[in-house]
């Protein structure tokens, strides 16, 4: 099959740009022809495609910026260069990911109209609320917007901005859920947890698939499953992910704790760090990676906000690491309590502080937890399943 993967940056920068570049390799070693489709950006890798990428793109104020208002609309830029790929390219499957703003839905409706099947992932809730993450104003989780648009108006939701606000409401009111039904075939949502979302946002059930996110497992491999004492974080640090619950449920508990990230909360969160029984390790490659997590007791992921199928879990239980994950959003779909970890009220210190003193005094089976998930999370097991929705 002839394959166009599109996604807003093409380089190693978050979950969505990962799914993309691994799915690209899986389908080339599958031997399908596949094409990028992405936003110029220095830190992309250099492809073939680079041609056909739109400029960057800056919403800061300054050069630029009224080119950057556009573009979530459709610009003639983003359209033409999209037409010409697909001219050039004549894909059978189009595999739309995070394209909002910088690339935007109009490349989902220029492939429909010329029959080419449209396939879209969901890595956020953009389609639902304007600002993706059902988050009011970045703290409080709200889903006021999936019947009521005008909602981030009124709560200044982006950025606690009028102007930004506006810009969101007009870009959700113009790629409305009519709409985007009507030029995509199928909505690709990583988590059930998402999918129950997306219906009740009035999505149709018949065009949403549930199909986990999956990782190359064979980076998993471990020799051994021996563990050392403590117990780690990993991801950014920024509000919504919870890491100031965890330090503060952490200050009063006698356990090593390893913090691997960066982020804007970073020197404030060292801050309320009350003991150097917390150590902030900074960000890490997957080399480093591997070795802090896998010999971590277990790794805890404190979310405030509606993830949906996080990559940091998937990785952490492949290695065999135990999670202790906050009962949000599709988290719970990858816990099995009486497996592989244990649940966590969100936003509660004192739940948080006696479930790690839980799990740090429970037994687990490592090698068995890495071999029940490199099992569930694989690739192979992955194309299987994505080639049945390309297919039908």
């Amino acid at each position: 099959m002839r394959i166009i993967l599109a996604n807003k940056f093409y380089y190693h920068r978050g979950g969505d740009c990962i799914y993309t570049i691994n799915l690209e390799k899986l389908l080339k070693q599958h031997g399908h022809d596949v094409a990028v489709f992405a936003m110029n950006f220095p830190n992309n890798i250099n492809t073939e495609w680079n041609k056909y990428f739109p400029s960057e793109v800056n919403f800061k104020f300054g050069l630029g910026m009224i080119e950057a208002f556009m573009r979530p609309f459709g610009t003639s830029e983003v359209m033409r260069k999209f037409a010409m790929l697909l001219n050039d390219f004549n894909p059978d499957v189009v595999h739309l990911n995070n394209i909002h703003s910088q690339l935007s839905p109009a490349i989902a409706e220029i492939a429909h109209k010329k029959g080419i099947k449209v396939i879209w992932t969901l890595h956020d809730y953009k389609l639902l609320c304007p600002r993706y993450d059902c988050l009011q104003n970045g703290i409080k989780v709200c889903e006021k917007c999936f019947d009521d648009k005008h909602n981030v108006l009124r709560y200044k939701c982006m950025k606690n901005s009028v102007i930004a606000s506006y810009l969101s409401y007009f870009e959700a009111t113009k790629w409305n859920r009519k709409k985007i039904e009507s030029i995509t075939d199928i909505y690709v949502c990583p988590s059930k947890f998402m999918a129950s979302k997306m219906n009740q946002g009035k999505f149709s059930k018949k065009k949403l698939f549930v199909l986990n996110n999956f990782i190359d497992i064979k980076k998993c491999y471990r020799e051994n499953y021996s563990r050392k004492n403590y117990y780690c974080y990993i991801g950014r640090l920024s509000e919504e992910k919870g890491v100031e619950t965890l330090i503060n449920a952490a200050n009063s508990l006698p356990y090593k704790l390893k913090v691997i990230g960066d982020g804007p909360l970073r020197q404030e969160l060292e801050r309320l760090s009350t003991a150097n029984k917390i150590e902030f390790v900074g960000k890490k490659d997957w080399n480093e990676i591997k070795g802090l997590v896998g010999n971590a007791r277990f790794i805890v992921i404190p979310s405030e906000w509606y993830e949906n199928n996080p990559l940091s879990v998937i990785e952490a239980l492949c290695l065999g690491t135990p999670v202790l994950g906050a009962n949000i959003g599709g988290i719970p779909e990858l816990i099995d309590e009486s497996f592989n970890g244990m649940l966590f009220e969100s936003r509660n210190v004192e739940n948080l502080r006696c479930k790690i003193d839980e799990m740090w005094n429970a037994s687990f089976q490592y090698a068995e937890i890495a071999k029940v998930s490199q099992d569930r999370y694989n690739a192979e097991k992955y194309y299987d399943e994505i080639m049945k929705i390309y297919k039908n």
